[in-house]
């Protein structure tokens, strides 16, 4: 295994059966697995996490 790199603020990271995965910074699996860690920077440098949806607000009735 080798050192994680960081890029677009996620590590690339290699799990013990060879794939490569993308996690946050917390470790927390984002995307993967891929077969090569090129696949997997090129995918991390366009990746954008989908912002959470608008909380509705309640009725103050």
């Amino acid at each position: 295994m080798s050192a994680a790199k960081k890029v677009n603020g996620y590590l690339i990271t290699q799990a013990k059966d060879g794939q490569w995965w993308l996690t946050g910074g917390d470790g927390e699996p984002v995307a993967g697995p891929f077969p090569t860690e090129a696949l997997a920077i090129e995918v991390a440098s366009v990746f954008e996490d989908t912002p959470a949806p608008a909380r509705r607000r309640g009725s103050k009735d």
